[in-house]
């Protein structure tokens, strides 16, 4: 093999970029900002995001306020989790955590998702697989299953 052309390996272990392809920023193809407010949140701030409302549910109310322990604890948990996320969600766009690391939900045309959008949303995100599987636009499939975008505010 010549030093002129790539190894095989070079084209499918180094991802799509590795072979010269420009696939824009997260957001590009969404018609959103490369940063600031609107941009697409970045992976840090949507983590830091969901384990602060995880904590809060899951230890904060279902173990301090209902006194559950074990598997109680956590069913009672993922319930208020998500009865989080609809009600949060679906009425100002965010959740507590996300508003403090600085994020929302976003429709893709910018506004505030519809409710049977973020019913769809939250349900996939309990499942916790759709929400660990994303594409190049930093969505997971809950995301685009509901048609929404997580966005800096």
């Amino acid at each position: 093999m010549s030093d002129r052309q790539p190894r095989w390996t070079q084209t499918w272990l180094g991802g799509t970029r590795a072979t010269g392809t420009d696939l824009g920023y997260p957001g590009e193809r969404l018609g959103l900002p490369q940063a600031g407010p609107g941009a697409v949140a970045s992976w840090g701030r949507r983590l830091g995001a969901v384990v602060v409302d995880w904590v809060l549910c899951t230890w904060a109310i279902a173990g301090g306020l209902l006194h559950l322990h074990g598997s109680d604890q956590s069913f009672a948990g993922l319930g208020i989790f998500a009865a989080e996320y609809v009600v949060l969600v679906g009425t100002l766009g965010m959740t507590l955590g996300m508003r403090l690391f600085g994020i929302r939900v976003a429709a893709l045309d910018g506004g505030r998702p519809p409710f049977l959008a973020v019913l769809v949303r939250t349900l996939l995100l309990c499942l916790a697989v759709p929400a660990v599987i994303w594409d190049r636009d930093r969505r997971g499939l809950h995301d685009r299953a509901a048609a929404t975008v997580v966005v800096n505010l």
